[in-house]
Order: C-alpha cells, then sequence, then structure tokens
C-alpha cells in the first residue's frame, strides 16, 4: 500500500498485531492518520467521538486483497480528497 500511498502505515507495523479498536483510533489520533478499514466498528466510533481521525470504510464484505487493491485505487483521488480536504465529514463510505 505504501507504493500508492507513501505515508501510510499498517496498523501491524505501527500499534501491533493485537491491538485494540481502542489503540488504533488513539494511534490515528495522535499521528494525523485516516483509518482505513472494512470494520463497521470504526463508524460507530466517529459517531460517538467525532472526529478527527478520520475513517474511510470499505463497504466490500469478504474479497481478496487483490479485489480491496483495486477498489482503493479506483477511488484512489477520492480517498485523498477526503482525507485532506474535506472538513465536513468523518466518514466515508467505499463500495
Amino acid at each position: 500500500m505504501e507504493l500508492y500511498f507513501p505515508e501510510s502505515d499498517h496498523v501491524r507495523s505501527t500499534v501491533g498485531i493485537l491491538a485494540d479498536d481502542l489503540a488504533v483510533w488513539e494511534y490515528a489520533l495522535k499521528n494525523f492518520f485516516v483509518i482505513l478499514t472494512k470494520d463497521n466498528d470504526f463508524d460507530e466510533r466517529s459517531l460517538v467521538n467525532g472526529c478527527p481521525p478520520k475513517v474511510i470504510h470499505l463497504l466490500c464484505g469478504n474479497r481478496s486483497t487483490d479485489y480491496i487493491l483495486d477498489l482503493i485505487l479506483k477511488n484512489q483521488n477520492e480517498l485523498i480528497a477526503f482525507g485532506e480536504n474535506d472538513k465536513e465529514n468523518c466518514i466515508l463510505k467505499v463500495t
């Protein structure tokens, strides 16, 4: 993913493979990251806590890594614009 989004990090390399949602949320908040996830728990946390951090929720179910990469790349401009320019929304849902 770093090839396409060079300033991105994977949760495993930052907060660890056993990190819970709160640890991921707090890391993203502290380090100015947008959370990209298939987990709707982050939508709920965003509704309660607001943003930052912003959340990009991939609504694709159980799909292959190739499918998910294609989904992200097809929406790359929208994802970047959401993270950098959208001052009104905390959640972006991508299908």
